[in-house]
């Protein structure tokens, strides 16, 4: 008689869930495990040569890292928690990738299945707290529909750009189904090509450029990959550019036309050339202060992918929804070059007076140190390929204006969510991702204190990263604000803490910094190697003084402010040598009503 039956093999449903992270191209995954999560715990065991766990020492820790890897790599970054408060431990970093549109997935433990709904030990109802932070969320139902839930929610995060949340009744890992299932990532079909531009209307964009007095060329993370064609077209019809902060990187920062950032992490000369353009390329962003800097009357020519962002920053004179890249391609092959004008060589002279006024201040020999010269041993020794993890405060506002960054470079901060505490786990994600790379995380001492505790996971995983801490005893960030509204500090005072035997006694190499001498040694000894495959941490205390409000210049009279006002402030930031705009503009025989319109919507801010 002839048996006909054809054998199966079985497989851990937990098991074949990780096959599947696997075969997305997933190396590693951040989680701190809890009873519920066993049966995942031991199919990564059982997955240990080809699937790499990192154990952090908080679930916030574990989300903010795959969110950071995310941003950093546009790969789908991985994390866990378990019942009840793991899984509620994860939503900070959740919604921070949900706010930078990071392609992340999470995996939530839940009580065995005959157990939920019975008020059972930490169980909660976790669908409902993560329907907001997520374009997809389930709960598996059957063991067998484990592996199939989990490819489906990779491919809902890569396409919807966003979150992922799958629930796993801890029995379902256990169990065994029938190991058949196929990942969809062959059939997973992902372009980075969006609509083609509409020639006609991007010549209409190359003659507004060219017809204007003061053209401005304003680009975000959507240009990206188009710095060669946005170089170009500066180039070629003389346009000054600028960015959002997050386009820091796209060029290089000594990239003379290119003025960096307006807004309040930003610099002199980027809200120059904001307050003072014209007609503005608005192409690959989505700012959402734009309002604040460019005036109401300036001619706006809008470039996005997404037709529900044109017109959502400010009235558009021309909309193009397409690629920016194509876009910028077009525009060059239709425009003809232009001789030097005006407008670019104002934003040319005012950046470079700002770099010499920068340039002057980063050996200053202070104790505390003055925050520009950290920012200049980081540039001394930062190597080519260097990473920044930077945290929220005026750190994002030192670190977007100091650092002087290279394409070949990435930074990396929790931009649109402005959660503190995000530097040091996304560091952590960066160096697993490129064990190679020079890594760093620069905070303050109020977001570091929120994740130290990590510098463990650091040690456990001998990751080299470079952990900067401006230690200024206060919430400076915070504290600025407070003065704005002109009342008085409440609850912005930080106690003093020693972060380099903290450092030292969590297994790290620890530094406490306070002259410009101790400074360069520690970064002597870092540049050295001399911490090996250690994480270092040096705690540089600094004087707990607000960056330049470059949004709030006064550095001449007019309607609003005195000499006395404007004595004051130059004093109060040594902002001598910087020039005045007006003072540019004029000297290139521009009038500069512009300047004042603009000045008018940002007063008090």
């Amino acid at each position: 008689m002839n048996d006909d039956t054809t054998h199966t093999d079985t497989i851990n449903a937990s098991d074949a869930m990780i096959k599947v992270l696997e075969a997305w191209g997933v190396k590693h995954i951040f989680g701190l495990p809890g009873g519920s999560f066993d049966s995942t715990m031991n199919a990564l065991h059982n997955r240990r040569d080809t699937m790499k766990y990192i154990q952090v020492r908080h679930e916030e820790t574990g989300a903010l890292a795959a969110s950071g890897e995310a941003k950093l790599t546009g790969k789908i970054g991985i994390c866990f928690g378990s019942a009840g408060p793991g899984a509620v431990h994860l939503l900070n970093g959740l919604y921070d990738a949900k706010h930078d549109h990071a392609p992340v997935l999470a995996l939530v433990a839940q009580v065995p299945s005959m157990m939920m709904n019975t008020d059972f030990f930490q169980e909660i109802a976790e669908e409902p707290i993560f329907a907001d932070v997520a374009v997809y969320n389930r709960t598996v139902m059957t063991a067998q529909q484990l592996p199939m839930v989990v490819d489906q929610a990779i491919r809902q995060a890569y396409e919807h750009k966003g979150v992922a949340v799958v629930t796993i009744p801890k029995d379902f890992g256990w169990a065994q189904i029938p190991d058949t299932f196929h990942p969809t990532v062959d059939d997973f079909v992902a372009t980075s090509r969006y609509p083609s531009p509409d020639r006609d209307l991007a010549a209409k964009a190359v003659d507004m450029l060219t017809a204007a007095e003061r053209p401005l060329i304003y680009f975000g993370t959507g240009a990206k990959d188009a710095a060669a064609e946005l170089k170009a077209l500066s180039d070629r019809l003389k346009v000054p550019m600028m960015s959002s902060a997050l386009g820091k990187g796209v060029l290089a920062d000594d990239e003379e036309a290119y003025m960096l950032s307006a807004g309040r992490v930003a610099s002199k000369p980027g809200v120059d050339a904001a307050r003072s353009a014209d007609t503005v390329l608005f192409i690959g962003t989505n700012m959402p202060f734009t309002g604040f800097f460019i005036r109401p009357d300036a001619k706006f020519i809008q470039v996005n992918t997404s037709q529900t962002d044109i017109g959502k920053r400010h009235h558009v004179d021309l909309g193009i929804v397409a690629d920016a890249k194509a876009t910028l391609q077009m525009m060059l092959d239709i425009a003809r070059p232009m001789t030097s004008r005006p407008f670019y060589d104002v934003m040319v002279e005012d950046k470079r007076n700002w770099n010499e006024w920068l340039e002057a201040r980063k050996d200053l020999d202070r104790s505390p140190l003055d925050v520009d010269s950290v920012f200049a041993q980081i540039n001394r020794i930062a190597k080519d390929d260097a990473v920044f993890s930077v945290d929220v405060g005026n750190v994002t506002i030192d670190s977007f204006r100091l650092l002087n960054m290279k394409p070949t470079q990435k930074i990396v901060t929790s931009a649109w969510y402005a959660t503190m505490g995000n530097a040091l786990p996304t560091s952590i994600a960066a160096q697993e991702t490129w064990p190679g790379r020079q890594v760093f995380s620069i905070s303050g001492d109020g977001g570091f204190t929120m994740v130290m505790h990590d510098v463990l996971t650091q040690v456990k995983y001998h990751e080299p990263v470079i952990n900067i801490v401006l230690n200024n005893g206060a919430l400076g960030f915070i504290e600025a604000e407070q003065d704005d509204n002109h009342q008085p500090h409440s609850g912005v005072d930080l106690i003093g803490a020693n972060f380099g035997d903290a450092a030292r006694a969590l297994g790290a190499v620890g530094y406490e910094v306070s002259t410009l001498d101790e400074l360069k040694r520690a970064f002597d000894d870092v540049a050295a190697g001399r911490n090996g495959d250690r994480p270092v941490v040096i705690d540089v205390r600094i004087a707990d003084d607000r960056p330049l409000p470059v949004e709030q210049l006064v550095l001449e009279p007019d309607e609003e402010h005195t000499r006395a006002d404007v004595d004051a402030f130059v004093a109060k930031y040594e902002a001598e040598g910087l020039v005045p705009i007006r003072q540019i503009l004029a000297g290139h025989g521009l009038v500069d009503s512009n300047v004042e319109c603009a000045r008018s919507m940002t007063a008090g801010r």
